[in-house]
Formats: C-alpha cells, sequence, structure tokens
C-alpha cells in the first residue's frame, strides 16, 4: 500500500567564499545540531547536498541556484500546515538567523512543498 508523505522543502545556497565542502561540513556538524533543537513534530530532517552535472542535450551546468535541498518531513498534517505557516510567515529565532548567516546566501532561500506517495516494493 502506499504511504503519503507530507514535505516542506527548502532550496537554499551557500554564502559567497565558502567552499561545497565547508559548506556541507558546517551544515552537518554546527547547523544541524541547532536546528534540531526546533524540529518538534517532523518525522524526518533530510539534506541533499548537489553536484551540478554535464548533460547529455542541455551541456554543462555550473549552477543551479541553489547547493542543498532540505527536506522537512511530516506524516501528521496538522504539523505540517502549521510549520509551513511559521516558516513562510515568522521570522526564526535570533540564534538561527546568526548561524544561517555563517552558512547561507539569506536571499536564495526557496520553499516548496510536496506530497509524496512510496510505494514499498
Amino acid at each position: 500500500m502506499d504511504k503519503k508523505l507530507l514535505k516542506i522543502l527548502l532550496f537554499m545556497k551557500r554564502r559567497p567564499g565558502m567552499s561545497l565542502e565547508e559548506f556541507q561540513q558546517y551544515y552537518e556538524e554546527k547547523h544541524v545540531p541547532l536546528a534540531l533543537k526546533y524540529a518538534g513534530g517532523m518525522k524526518s530532517y533530510k539534506r541533499r547536498f548537489v553536484y551540478p552535472k554535464t548533460h547529455v542535450e542541455t551541456g554543462p551546468c555550473s549552477d543551479l541556484g541553489f547547493d542543498v535541498i532540505t527536506e522537512l518531513g511530516f506524516d501528521d498534517e496538522a504539523t505540517f500546515k502549521s510549520t509551513l505557516k511559521f516558516l513562510s510567515t515568522t521570522h526564526l529565532p535570533e540564534e538561527v538567523i546568526e548561524d544561517e548567516k555563517q552558512l547561507f546566501d539569506r536571499t536564495s532561500f526557496r520553499l516548496a512543498t510536496c506530497t509524496e506517495f512510496v510505494t514499498d516494493l
């Protein structure tokens, strides 16, 4: 049977002058523990660091406009909706904003939602 999962996707770019390796290390070692303080009600917190590659039909890609896709997963619709409302209407706590300034180009942030259906094979 398919299981419905609700997701919030954040598309973010590293701050200028930071290598992808530095970005990934800082994110995993410093930002994740801080973010977990505010992760109540989430089912999952995933980070997908992206590496642009050449496509046979469209050629080289040097910049996708983001360096990480962060996925917040929920199996409870009420928590999903309240988290989405918070992220789209409320400023984050100051300690998170200050940490994000060390990591991200905060003007690059993009937010989307998706509904994922998973079929176990």
